[in-house]
């Protein structure tokens, strides 16, 4: 029998890049299972919105744990964003990584995006990745770094990736790059599979396929997973979506009304 870690790992060997689609929740999931995902991601803006939360604030770890027992050890692999641990304590982080495994994950999203919008210390970040790889070997960890994302920082990108690498991270996620050349000389600078978030207007998955990258995720473009796997127009695939700040304001009235 097939160690699901080992499978989920394998899947970014393969020729072409793992389209990663995330679910909100168990029906969504079910939806993207239904639609021949093998793999499918949970996206912690969409599980902190169908919750009525904010995403980012640290509040959503009991939400995070519930969504992963609901549909871990389905038949689909599963892997889990966990925003930043909900920790700054290495072996807090390591801990829920052994709750979400035992729920059925068998990956893990960790960024070094913090609550307050700035980046935490590669060092903090790095520690967090080593905790979770020495508590559970098998947990595929995809370790997130934001200097891109809303277009920041972009000079300590590097550094970051190799201090992560280092850690033991199994894989290194970049979101907020797009261009194709600066994909390409990150894909030459690591060690280990390079993850993209899909941008529409941006490189198609061939493409993206063709600079090297091993994995493109979807954030919470749940609606147009299929049309970006199936290489669709641009204006099929994400164009006139809601985006994160929307889907953040949306889930303001339920956090007004918890409180």
């Amino acid at each position: 029998m097939v160690n699901p870690g080992n499978e989920f790992a394998a899947l970014h060997d393969a020729p072409a890049p793992l389209l990663l689609p995330n679910a909100w929740d168990h029906a969504s999931a079910s939806m993207l299972a239904a639609a021949g995902f093998r793999a499918v991601g949970t996206t912690s803006l969409g599980v902190a919105a169908a919750a009525g939360r904010q995403d980012g604030a640290r509040s959503n770890r009991a939400e995070t744990l519930r969504v992963a027992g609901i549909l871990g050890g389905g038949d689909f692999l599963l892997s889990v964003d966990a925003e930043d641990g909900y920790s700054d304590d290495p072996a807090e982080v390591a801990d829920f990584a052994r709750e979400l495994a035992a729920a059925g994950a068998v990956g893990l999203n960790l960024e070094d995006g913090r609550p307050d919008g700035t980046l935490a210390a590669p060092e903090l970040h790095a520690a967090k990745i080593a905790a979770v790889k020495a508590a559970v070997p098998d947990l595929f960890v995809n370790a997130r770094t934001d200097t891109c994302w809303l277009d920041r920082q972009h000079a300590e990108t590097m550094p970051r990736l190799r201090a992560y690498q280092d850690a033991g991270a199994d894989c290194l996620f970049v979101p907020g790059i797009s261009d194709p050349r600066r994909i390409a000389l990150l894909v030459g600078k690591i060690d280990r599979p390079l993850n993209v978030l899909y941008r529409p207007g941006g490189p198609g998955i061939a493409e993206l396929g063709g600079l090297g990258v091993r994995r493109v995720s979807l954030g919470a473009a749940l609606a147009t997973a299929s049309a970006i796997r199936e290489g669709r127009p641009a204006d099929e695939c994400g164009q006139g979506a809601p985006g994160y700040a929307e889907v953040q304001r949306l889930a303001e009235a339920g956090t007004a009304a918890a409180n």
